[in-house]
């Protein structure tokens, strides 16, 4: 059984987890309306995953013997300055999700809550994952600079993304 302090840091997360997802849908958006189909579609398959990610702590919470408590979920920006910026946020985001994720292995590790903690190593491991591809385009996105056709290969190499 969870602890009345996990089960709300948890459904905090499951909050954190599907604004994720509204906000990688926001930025697949952008890039669809600005004509990179290569990029919006890595994004939707972003959003997907961080809505899968939201489903797991949403069915970990009742093997649990919890509840779930779902809110309201933030709007998120629907504009950027450019490729760039979209990614060197969404690598900004998973370093916050990242955080997010340690601070509640330090809640079920001085909680004594062992299953929680081997639940949540998944996401430990997912994390460094997350962090690492959203870098990796950024770099490239540097690379590229203002060149076009630099811009045009990237979006295809990124929207030969498969969804998981």
């Amino acid at each position: 059984m969870l602890s009345k302090k996990m089960q709300k840091a948890m459904n905090d997360q499951i909050n954190a987890e599907l604004y994720s997802g509204y906000l990688y849908l926001a930025m697949s958006n952008y890039f669809t309306v600005n004509n990179l189909p290569g990029m919006g579609k890595w994004m939707k398959v972003q959003a997907g995953e961080e809505l899968g990610h939201a489903m797991k702590f949403f069915g970990y919470i009742h093997e649990r013997s919890g509840e779930a408590a779902l809110v309201q979920v933030d709007t998120p920006p629907a504009k950027w300055d450019g490729p760039l910026a979209v990614f060197q946020e969404a690598y900004k985001h998973e370093l916050l999700v990242t955080s997010r994720i340690d601070k509640l292995v330090e809640l079920a590790q001085a909680e004594k809550d062992h299953a929680s903690v081997a639940f949540l190593t998944w996401y430990v491991t997912e994390q460094v994952e997350e962090e690492a591809a959203a870098l990796g385009i950024v770099e490239k996105l540097k690379m590229i600079g203002n060149h076009p056709g630099g811009m045009y290969m990237l979006d295809r190499e990124l929207g030969a993304r498969a969804a998981d």
